[in-house]
């Protein structure tokens, strides 16, 4: 096989089906407005996109962990953290630094992942329970402290919306790439594959769990961040309606739901074209509910898919 065919061999097995729809979803986008989506206004559609990417990829670790690790507080996570940044912090307290706000919103990822770590991996609570507990604590701590919308955001937040999106972006990418690099990462590979082979070879495959749990919080403090820089202010109604939505999104980029396979290329390719699939409904004028139909159609559509071509592979390796 020739290196150029192994590439896009890797690229299929990341993104699954994902990939294919991406391009069309684009094309047809490009073709229906073509004005908004001129090459110069590229920086500012991936900064509407941004929270949901960030969303996505949060979600991963868990996902990737086994056991059904569907982390249901990536969303109401996300809408804390803006809520915390902007009535808490910016609001009531005057701070604006970036050198706090970003600290605390990474530590209070960090903590609330470790919380449903800890329920998940070390309690052993199924983790789709153990995160919708979290789930709704999160939703109701939110809107105590914020009951209605509120703003503005500091300027360097703000600012980072848009094109500038990029750079928590990039944050992102990088810390999942010094993540990837270390051995935990291949353990956590191992213990979502096969979690009793994984063990009787030594990996600690609680402490693994709990890892991915924590780690996913802070990618999701991350992900609150850009929220908070996209809509400019706070909003308790926002961060919830993420979470399926981020779910769909890993899945459509061949994340396998089983666990042990994927990749952030996969979950940010799911994420962009559920950002491009709203997009042609938007154009078309259709509702809000048929948007939501939309996505649960895709989520149906790429765990049969995915599942079809993990048969095919295993087919094929015979």
């Amino acid at each position: 096989m020739r290196a150029s065919d192994s590439s896009l061999a890797t690229l299929w097995q990341r993104t699954s089906f994902g990939g294919v729809l991406l391009l069309v979803l684009l094309i047809a986008n490009i073709f229906l407005n073509p004005p908004r989506f001129v090459f110069t206004n590229w920086g500012t559609l991936i900064g509407l996109a941004a929270p949901l990417i960030g969303a996505a990829i949060a979600s991963t670790p868990a996902i990737l962990a086994g056991r059904g690790g569907l982390d249901l507080s990536v969303g109401p996570l996300m809408g804390f953290v803006n809520a915390i940044v902007i009535k808490v912090l910016f609001l009531d307290n005057g701070i604006a630094s970036p050198f706090v706000i970003v600290p605390v919103a990474l530590i209070t990822g960090l903590v609330v992942g470790c919380i449903n770590g800890f329920l998940a991996a070390v309690l052993r609570i199924q983790p789709i329970v153990a995160t919708l507990g979290t789930f709704l604590v999160l939703t109701g701590v939110t809107l105590t402290i914020l009951p209605a919308p509120l703003g503005p955001a500091p300027d360097w937040l703000k600012s980072l919306a848009g094109p500038l999106s990029i750079v928590p972006l990039a944050a992102i990418f990088l810390i999942w790439a010094a993540v990837k690099r270390l051995p935990i990462f291949g353990q956590l590979m191992a213990v979502g594959s096969d979690d009793r082979a994984a063990f009787t070879a030594g990996v600690p495959v609680t402490q693994v769990r709990f890892f991915a749990y924590a780690f996913g919080g802070m990618l999701s403090g991350i992900a609150g961040l850009m929220l908070t820089s996209l809509i400019g202010s706070a909003d308790p109604n926002i961060g919830p309606t993420f979470t399926l939505t981020a779910i769909a999104a890993v899945a459509l980029g061949g994340v396998s739901l089983a666990g042990g396979r994927g990749s952030i290329t996969g979950a940010t390719t799911g994420a962009l074209v559920i950002f491009l699939l709203q997009s042609v409904l938007t154009t078309f004028n259709v509702s809000t509910h048929l948007l939501q139909l939309a996505n649960g159609a895709i989520l149906v559509t790429a765990v049969v898919l995915t599942a079809l071509q993990d048969r095919l592979q295993r087919g094929g390796a015979r």
